[in-house]
């Protein structure tokens, strides 16, 4: 790796760290204004199966806060669906259901997630 390259590499990773000013006013750019695309809400939605992807009516999908430690709780409707709004994009949730002593495995939704509209099918073992 050549000189240039190095030196292109270390300004990259001191604007990344937030360190080095560069917005009008020496205001800094880096994780501050990454993160900020992630304010706001989001909602999340799918469908309870069962192991032979049909839909499972009155399953209990959670929803749980990894800051907070809030657990809100959804019963499906007749077509396996369920749907949670005003979930903050800034933090870490997971998602799981259970009926009948079955569960789902535990999704993650990352706060680096982007989607406004997070669909996921959950699949009871």
């Amino acid at each position: 790796m050549n000189r240039k390259s190095l030196a292109a590499m270390a300004v990259f990773a001191l604007v990344a760290a937030g360190l080095v000013p560069l917005g009008s006013r020496g205001s800094y750019i880096g994780p501050n204004l990454a993160n900020a695309q992630n304010l706001g809400w989001r909602v999340v939605s799918g469908a309870v199966v069962d192991v032979n992807s049909s839909p499972v009516v009155g399953a209990t999908v959670f929803l749980k806060d990894l800051k907070s430690k809030a657990i809100r709780s959804y019963t499906t409707n007749e077509k396996g669906r369920f749907r949670f709004t005003g979930v903050k994009m800034a933090e870490e949730h997971e998602l799981w259901a259970e009926m009948n002593g079955r569960k789902t495995a535990v999704k993650t939704i990352s706060s680096w997630d982007t989607r406004k509209e997070f669909e996921v099918e959950l699949k009871l073992k």
